[in-house]
């Protein structure tokens, strides 16, 4: 890896192109298994990454490849799950990133071909429980992270994660530059966790408005309810204004509301953008490779700062 970073799996907007940059630029590239649509177009998604690196790595002996990830959704809602995880087993898939409920038979499944399992959490008890149930490491989704994300400081969350856990650790929260993995890796983490920078590349499956309201947007713009999906989360405030709905008065949903079968919810991440609070450091669209480069060199002059 040519930095420590990991690209969150963004739903809907995460494609084979945006991971197969990202994985040959030198970072972790994943998307969501919900944004193969229809369930049969997972297989082609597979094939077409596995070959494409295969490919990188072959012609690039010196610089191959950074592992990718796919995301699953293990909510009992999820009534693609054990179709999608059977795919991922036969791609053997090196990281499969879990999220909305820890499922041991998932993680079984997963490590039946040597395959490596983290799982997202909000709090300290839920990582507890996800390590408990076989996880392999974790995703600490902290204040200020885009889409599902929660409350606790990302200095409290690394701090009572590292007093029990010692293996892989990714943190997720308003980081968009080098020096904020790096600021990560201080804290206790193992890898940064960007989504919503990535947001803002020619390859995400975004529509140019989305992209360009990442680029002008900064955190005051950001807007955290459950009204969208029944899970709390971080919106674009523009998007919600746009919608005809009052960003300052969203009414409260329920839990119950989730649901992840196919096209559900679609409104909420098409319509409703979801994003973080690091979107500041953002100032165009530019291509994926470029800017995982731009964290390469931030990363490495902060670090040559420190040590100077």
């Amino acid at each position: 890896m040519a930095v420590p970073v990991i690209g969150s799996p963004l739903f809907i907007l995460s494609n084979p192109k945006l991971v197969i940059a990202q994985c040959c630029a030198g970072i972790v590239g994943s998307f969501p298994a919900l944004n193969a649509r229809p369930e049969a177009k997972l297989d082609e998604w597979l094939a077409e990454i596995t070959d494409a690196l295969a490919a990188w790595d072959a012609a690039h002996p010196e610089r191959p490849s950074a592992p990718f990830a796919v995301n699953q959704i293990v909510h009992r809602s999820n009534a693609r799950l054990e179709h999608d995880l059977e795919l991922c087993v036969k791609y053997r898939v090196p990281l499969v990133i879990t999220s909305l409920g820890a499922r041991p038979e998932v993680n079984a499944a997963v490590h039946s071909y040597g395959g490596v399992v983290l799982h997202d959490i909000i709090n300290n008890r839920f990582a507890h429980k996800a390590i408990e149930k076989g996880a392999d490491g974790l995703i600490a989704v902290a204040a200020g992270a885009g889409g599902h994300a929660g409350v606790i400081s990302p200095f409290a969350l690394v701090q009572e994660i590292r007093a029990w856990f010692d293996g892989p650790l990714a943190l997720s929260g308003a980081i968009a530059t080098g020096r904020a993995v790096l600021a990560a890796e201080a804290m206790g983490a193992d890898f940064g966790y960007i989504g919503s920078a990535f947001i803002a590349t020619e390859e995400a499956n975004a529509s140019a408005a989305y992209k360009q309201a990442i680029v002008e947007s900064g955190a005051d713009d950001i807007v955290y309810t459950n009204l969208f999906t029944g899970v709390h989360g971080n919106y674009l405030r523009p998007s919600i204004i746009a919608a005809g709905l009052d960003p300052d008065d969203l009414p409260q949903s329920d839990a119950s509301a989730m649901n992840f079968h196919e096209g559900a919810k679609a409104k909420a991440w098409k319509d409703i953008w979801g994003s973080g609070q690091g979107i500041g450091a953002v100032d165009a669209v530019v291509p994926a490779a470029a800017l995982v480069a731009r964290l390469v060199a931030d990363y490495r002059a902060a670090k040559a700062a420190l040590c100077a």
